[in-house]
């Protein structure tokens, strides 16, 4: 578990009490008492009042907080505060101010608003983490360190432009070497001092969104920024680790937000915690596949949920309302899917700024007779109940997802094949295919043991590093089935071109390769059109966005083009390779050719859903460390439905009541049944 202090799923989220007075402080605790919160997330953004000027340091209001959250039995998430910089160290060393991609130095104001390389904010930064770790190091409420909020934005000053240079001679050596892995003999750009390189940015290289010039200075500024970003985190994390060594330290991501490495950040969190906020027309499966994705990052542990609203968000288009029995159902979702906390942004609302009408457990109103307060409250009391059934569980799937951060730059940074190509949606009609069947997915990153999996799925793999493609002909060698798609094996990790043939270092074990690639416009199509039934596949099916225009080696062809000139040529292959199979999908199918076809080898690989799917609801199942299975039923419809359980029969833990053969699940419920 994350700390043994509190050994049940912990409830609550940020709490800003330095925006209150004494009375509404503790109107909130009683009104907390009701809810069942028992976690509080504090001092997220206060660097300001704890740090009013270069000298002085005043814990005063902190302190006062703390104690009092720990006397009513709260205990706290204590953040360090350095997600915004003060107006003070703003005004007095402007180098702490980022520049912006068109070149424009920033004023104070806003948040993430401090450049990473600039030695005042990482001096500042990891001074007040580590007075904070002193002060509440035996601070018996102090459960989990939460390291700045939200890291996120890159910045393009002089400052960065000089770390990305000796950031560059670390990665490269030398710069006949910077000068191959960029190709810089293409348009005469040939660097011969290190002091000529300057950032990618609207001044330079880029323009617009992921557009680029030469795609590997841009890549490489996007690793560059992402590290920078992280060093400012691990300055943090060693300062607070000094004195509290046995505090777990966070920082909450943001799912598949673009900028940063997750997989690498992962390696240097105690435990992952994420901030979720879908919108009311978010597939559910993308909010599962993102569960699934910050679960993958730490291999497969635990996690937090940081942050939710228990109502609405103020920064989207249209800022709808969760529907009744929505937020219990999400929160549901995200343990269902690993998380071992549900918490919440924010507790109470604020009054002034930008977040005032951001959703809250205690609203403007400030009593506890409101629809959200009583959903919340209902939420506390479960999961004060349910909490040693599911702590430290696992969730033990066969199938993987491969998800890369630098593939997904450098697909959106290249200059080809077409706009449309979009790397999260194509991972996501894997994924969903696959949510459809409640086949249960681990997503993983090209680092992770592929062994130990079944089935590995590795949509758009434009970016095949170094001793990756030795990995995937191991595990196929060995008996694993492998599929890939269109616009794979195409460039090394410097985003030079294999040569050779598409799809590169990968073209042995799936026994094709690829003449030419034809990007389809957004009214435009093709079919698949099978040349034998394949499993309940047979026919054709429609595809679009790209067509891979492929020759087969040795690869048994499935299905073929049904129009274009390049009617006929192959479509689907399947390559034995050793004792196991390499896929190829040489373009982006509809979604019922994605079930059939991973309905097809799941069932030859022996893997099966632990209920028959029924439209609109998801299930999971996690396992305890004893080999328990907890089995999780969420409907996501508006109405009741019925399910089929099979052989699955036990306790359901939320009602306890006994459950065999079938049950109604209402509308929005959830369902959490333990085997006998």
């Amino acid at each position: 578990m994350i700390n043994s202090k509190l050994p049940k799923i912990w409830y609550g989220g940020d709490y800003n009490p330095e925006q209150w007075d004494q009375e509404v402080m503790d109107e909130d605790l009683r009104m907390f008492k009701i809810a069942g919160i028992d976690v509080a997330t504090v001092n997220v953004f206060s660097w300001a009042l704890v740090q009013p000027n270069e000298e002085t340091y005043n814990f005063s209001r902190l302190d006062e907080i703390i104690d009092r959250l720990h006397a009513d039995g709260v205990y706290v998430c204590l953040a360090t505060s350095t997600a915004a910089h003060p107006a003070w160290m703003a005004r007095k060393y402007p180098d702490v101010l980022r520049v912006d991609f068109d070149g424009r130095k920033r004023k104070f104001g806003g948040r993430h608003n401090s450049c990473p390389n600039s030695p005042t904010y990482r001096k500042y930064s990891e001074r007040l983490a580590e007075k904070l770790a002193h002060r509440y190091k035996d601070h018996e409420a102090l459960l989990v360190w939460h390291v700045s909020n939200e890291y996120g934005g890159y910045c393009y000053c002089d400052n960065c432009a000089a770390g990305f240079r000796t950031w560059l001679q670390q990665r490269y050596i030398t710069i006949e070497q910077v000068n191959k892995v960029w190709n810089t003999n293409f348009w005469g750009h040939t660097f011969y001092d290190w002091e000529e390189i300057v950032p990618p940015s609207a001044l330079s290289e880029e323009w617009g969104t992921d557009r680029t010039s030469f795609q590997g200075i841009s890549l490489d500024y996007r690793r560059f920024m992402s590290d920078s970003l992280l060093e400012c985190y691990k300055l943090e994390y060693a300062a607070i680790k000094k004195h509290t060594p046995h505090i777990p330290v966070t920082t909450n991501m943001m799912g598949l937000y673009k900028e940063l490495d997750y997989f690498k950040w992962a390696k240097e969190v105690d435990i992952v915690s994420w901030d979720n906020y879908p919108s009311l027309d978010t597939p559910v499966s993308l909010t599962s596949m993102t569960h699934d994705l910050m679960r993958g990052i730490k291999q497969g542990d635990p996690f937090m949920l940081m942050e939710q609203t228990p109502s609405q968000q103020n920064w989207q288009p249209y800022n709808s309302l969760k529907r009744p029995g929505v937020m219990k159902l999400w929160s549901y979702q995200a343990v269902a899917h690993g998380a071992d906390t549900v918490l919440f942004f924010q507790l109470r609302r604020s009054i002034g700024a930008c977040e005032k009408y951001h959703g809250a457990v205690i609203e403007h109103v400030g009593h506890e007779h409101t629809r959200v307060f009583r959903e919340c409250a209902q939420l506390g009391q479960e999961l004060y109940t349910l909490s040693d059934k599911i702590l430290d569980s696992r969730i033990k799937a066969r199938v993987a997802i491969v998800f890369d951060w630098e593939n997904r730059w450098a697909i959106e940074l290249s200059s080809g094949p077409t706009i449309a190509l979009n790397y999260v949606n194509e991972v996501h009609k894997y994924y969903d295919a696959l949510f459809q069947q409640n086949v249960q997915v681990d997503m993983i990153g090209v680092e992770d043991n592929l062994s130990d999996y079944d089935v590995v799925i590795a949509p758009v793999l434009y970016m095949v590093k170094d001793g990756y493609s030795d990995k995937v002909e191991q595990f196929v060698q060995t008996g694993g089935t492998f599929l890939t798609t269109f616009f794979s094996g195409i460039v090394n990790e410097n985003d030079i071109v294999t040569l050779g043939g598409y799809p590169g270092e990968l073209r042995k074990v799936l026994g094709i390769w690829a003449e030419e690639i034809d990007a389809l416009f957004p009214d435009q199509s093709n079919q698949m059109v099978l040349q034998d039934e394949l499993g309940a596949l047979s026919g054709q099916y429609n595809c679009n966005i790209v067509c891979d225009l492929i020759h087969a080696e040795g690869a048994e062809v499935k299905a073929v083009y049904g129009s274009e000139f390049y009617k006929g040529m192959p479509a689907l292959t399947v390559n034995q390779f050793g004792t196991g199979q390499a896929w190829y999908v040489a373009t982006s199918p509809e979604p019922a050719f994605l079930q059939g076809l991973l309905a097809h080898i799941c069932e030859a690989k022996g893997i099966s859903a632990p209920i028959t799917p029924i439209s609109g609801v998801e299930v999971s199942t996690r396992v305890s460390p004893q080999g328990q299975p907890l089995l999780f039923i969420l409907n996501h419809n508006d109405t009741a439905v019925q399910v089929e359980l099979g052989q699955w029969h036990g306790i359901e833990l939320i009602s306890g009541n006994a459950v065999e053969q079938q049950l109604t699940l209402d509308a929005k419920a959830v369902c959490i049944i333990e085997t006998k």
